[in-house]
């Protein structure tokens, strides 16, 4: 039985590599065995779109995008502490955050606007408590 598999993490590398040919690539990572991507074993794949991230930068980007996730992230589970939240209860969390009127979502599915969105609301909703308490 043939393996199904999608070879766009090859594809969209290549584009951004101006003067690579797809032939040459698989010949040299294959050892010179085969130019076919669907003849190359997985290992082979993954160390040659791994070395053409390094090549374009693409892992860095992504690094760096994960970075400004993580810190998102952070600041609204911060937030949700002063609020009276356990953050360290993923079902509390996601209980909070599924509500309509906050995210509409599980945590785990939000992006980085709705992540600094949620920021502020919650921050809203903190000053509003201490001057309903004075």
């Amino acid at each position: 039985m043939k393996k199904e598999f999608n070879y766009t993490r090859f594809y969209t590398l290549l584009k951004k590599m101006p003067g690579a040919d797809k032939e040459t690539l698989v010949y040299q990572f294959t050892q010179n065995r085969t130019v076919h991507l669907h003849q190359m074993l997985d290992k082979e794949y993954d160390a040659m779109c791994r070395q053409m991230e390094d090549i374009t930068g693409y892992d860095e980007r992504r690094r760096k995008q994960y970075d400004i996730l993580r810190k998102a992230r952070s600041g609204v589970l911060h937030q949700l502490q002063i609020y009276g939240i356990d953050t360290t209860d993923w079902n509390r969390v996601d209980a909070f955050c599924k509500d309509p009127r906050i995210a509409g979502k599980r945590f785990k599915e939000l992006g980085v606007d709705e992540l600094n969105c949620l920021n502020t609301k919650i921050r809203i909703i903190i000053r509003k408590r201490k001057q309903e308490d004075k």
